[in-house]
């Protein structure tokens, strides 16, 4: 599973989640790619699912770029343990993602083995996605 070799603070508070994405919201590397409508934390297990999907898929022919990676960790209490005495453990690591960010991309692919393969994806994650062309995001700006 993906996660930060090492980091500065173990816990982290859990943020805001609202606005639209400002950064990673264009395609750069491939031509099509899969675009979160809502915003989530995506889980390092989903993102893995997400990109055995399209890999699967597509034979391992063209190539496939993850523009998300699970920075922020999520901390759990055990079961049936009281309040207080502070905060859990590390349980799993996620990504922010925010409405307009571009999750994954591929290139050298037909287009419907692409978008075929980005909507298997799409259903391994937690939020609402669309494929897009790299032509449909010139703006870089969705809805």
């Amino acid at each position: 599973m993906l996660m930060p070799k090492r980091v500065k603070h173990r816990k982290q508070f859990r943020g805001s989640m609202a606005g639209k994405a400002s950064r990673g919201n264009t395609i750069v590397y491939g031509e099509y790619g899969l675009v979160a409508i809502e915003p989530a934390w995506v889980k390092s297990n989903q993102i893995e699912a997400a990109r055995v999907a399209l890999t699967r898929y597509t034979k391992r022919t063209g190539q496939v770029w993850i523009k998300i990676f699970p920075d922020k960790p999520v901390t759990t209490k055990p079961a049936e343990t009281r309040m207080g005495s502070g905060k859990g453990s590390v349980e799993y690591w996620v990504a922010v993602v925010k409405p307009g960010r571009v999750l994954f991309e591929i290139g050298g692919v037909p287009e419907s083995d692409a978008r075929e393969a980005l909507r298997l994806a799409m259903h391994k994650l937690p939020c609402k996605c669309k494929v897009v062309s790299k032509a449909d995001l010139e703006g870089g700006v969705t809805e």
